[in-house]
């Protein structure tokens, strides 16, 4: 699949964000990964990195000793390596240089996949006015995925410095000040948590009630609202604490719910990216071609190892994927109702040939998930095991989706596991 395919098959996903058009044929490709023995030149790694390879700012032991084996005497890597992170609140490079201190290894920005990467191929977007919401550089970082005009919350709060209000420290204190006139709003990208969520989910209502023109009167009976774009769903991960925080899609919750209590409406995303996205991995599988290419593999790769924490995130993620390539890949015939139930966009997938086989999901201890936390069943119909799922309401929970194909205790054990299956030596 190429970038041309690649941005087609984007562009027809975002018609259909919750992706239950595509789960109808999905869900008719078994799973289950066979053990088998292949030659050098086929597979390639895909990394989460918070709780696989750290836990905060703290790295976890056995992921230096992971990426001892999985480069040789002068640091180039035995196999394709993509870092794929629901985390969004820096540049590429940033985390690059983090991992390449934390590994001692080298990184490349080209192995980094942040939640937000996908957006560069939303060029539609690109030259629209578009209000911007997380932490760290997210100007900056919009700019780099090429949005040409960008409004931070901070800019929006200062325009219009009535409506952040919430906290009573920050309300204006010399009477009533102008406003200044912005540019009205076309669009929403939520990058990842805010710090004040209180004052980033005022001003996005406030935006999507008043079709980007926040200084106006709601208006909740214009519907849809403007285009919202989101990336990481995460509803919760893992730093230093004992338990897990909350994340980006704990954010999302209260915005949906926010929404939909204001307005009776359900809050429509024109995209959702990241984890456990189907788009997500997709654009991680064309970073891992890219790489193979480099490392001067005449083989194609055929088949992706994901290893994560998250059974709701990484390994679901990864399972969906897994149905993709097999629905994909099973006929002719399959890839063309494919391309019709995500909006018609022809030759999404390209030729057969050009798709890995299988993405098999490894599941690790070290961070959200721990050996004493069971997994849902792929049996569990009942309304209480339904609740356990921490995944995104537009994703359908098929608790089958977070059995991972092998689970093993960190890293280290994964990448061992990996050379194991595919008759590498260890060495």
């Amino acid at each position: 699949m190429n970038f041309h395919s690649l941005r087609s098959l984007i562009q027809a996903m975002q018609r259909v964000s919750c992706l239950k058009s595509t789960w109808k044929l999905l869900e008719s490709s078994s799973q289950g990964a066979a053990r088998r023995h292949y030659s050098h030149g086929s597979i390639g790694l895909l990394f989460d990195i918070d709780g696989v390879l750290v836990r905060g700012r703290t790295p976890i032991p056995a992921a230096k000793q992971c990426f001892r084996n999985l480069v040789d005497h002068q640091g180039k890597y035995k196999v394709p390596v993509v870092f794929v992170t629901n985390a969004g609140n820096c540049v590429r490079q940033t985390k690059a240089e983090h991992l390449s201190h934390l590994l001692e290894v080298e990184v490349s920005p080209d192995q980094v996949m942040l939640s937000h990467s996908p957006l560069r191929m939303f060029s539609q977007f690109h030259q629209m006015c578009v209000l911007v919401s997380g932490q760290g550089p997210v100007e900056e970082v919009a700019h780099m995925l090429g949005f040409q005009n960008v409004v931070t919350i901070d800019n929006l709060r200062k325009g219009y410095p009535l409506l952040d209000i919430v906290d009573h420290n920050r309300r204006p204190k010399d009477g009533i000040l102008p406003t200044e006139g912005l540019r009205p709003i076309d669009a929403v990208i939520l990058f990842g948590e805010p710090i004040r969520w209180e004052t980033n989910l005022q001003l996005i209502v406030d935006v999507l009630l008043t079709n980007g023109k926040p200084d106006r009167n709601w208006n909740s009976v214009q519907y849809p609202h403007i285009p919202l774009l989101a990336c990481n769903m995460d509803l919760l991960w893992m730093a230093e604490a004992k338990n897990p925080r909350f994340g980006h899609g704990m954010f999302l919750l209260c915005l949906e719910s926010l929404y939909k209590k204001l307005t009776g409406h359900d809050l429509k995303y024109e995209a959702l990216i990241g984890k456990p996205s189907v788009v997500t991995y997709n654009y991680a599988e064309l970073l891992i071609r890219k790489q193979a290419e480099r490392l001067g593999w005449a083989t194609p790769v055929r088949r992706l190892y994901a290893i994560g924490d998250n059974p709701m995130a990484d390994i679901y993620g990864a399972n969906l994927y897994n149905r993709y390539l097999r629905a994909a890949r099973n006929s002719l015939e399959a890839s063309k109702t494919t391309s019709t139930e995500l909006g018609g966009a022809p030759g999404v997938f390209g030729a057969s040939g050009d798709l890995p086989e299988a993405c098999h999901s490894i599941l690790v201890c070290t961070g959200v998930y721990s050996k004493e936390e069971a997994l849902p069943s792929d049996t569990a119909h009942t309304v209480t095991e339904q609740r356990i799922f921490h995944g995104h309401r537009d994703f359908c929970f098929d608790p089958s989706l977070t059995q991972p194909t092998y689970v093993v205790q960190d890293v280290k054990d994964a990448v061992e596991l990996v050379f194991q299956q595919e008759g590498w030596p260890l060495d």
